[in-house]
């Protein structure tokens, strides 16, 4: 996997990760937001997310939808992930590449939470 190193490079990857997911109009079975903003990126959010459309790729799971949002004002918690599944979504916090893996594998695949790693739940 690549780094990206400038913004046309994350332009690309939006791309690429559009045409994997196809862009749908009804419901999807998982939304998982990203927190994009300044702590987040600098915090490694940009590694997270390509880890997870790695993640998804490999497991061929396309039934998800990627949301990038700002700062979801857990600052402290950088770089967040909120999974939602079945009406409940699940944040989690100081999420690393390695811990993202497994959130798609337990918890956006398999549906089952990582209790640990949680930090709030709506």
């Amino acid at each position: 996997m690549d780094k990206i190193k400038s913004i046309e490079d994350l332009r690309k990857l939006r791309e690429q990760a559009k045409a994997f997911l196809r862009t749908r109009q009804g419901e999807v079975k998982v939304k998982i937001y990203i927190s994009m903003g300044t702590v987040g990126i600098a915090a490694g959010s940009r590694d997270v997310l390509l880890v997870i459309l790695d993640e998804l790729q490999k497991r061929n799971f396309t039934d998800v939808q990627i949301i990038e949002r700002g700062s979801m004002g857990l600052d402290v918690e950088e770089p967040v992930v909120g999974v939602d599944r079945d009406g409940v979504v699940v944040y989690y916090g100081h999420v690393t590449p390695e811990m993202a893996r497994q959130i798609v594998a337990s918890h956006v695949i398999n549906g089952q939470i990582i209790s640990d790693w949680v930090i709030a739940k709506e």
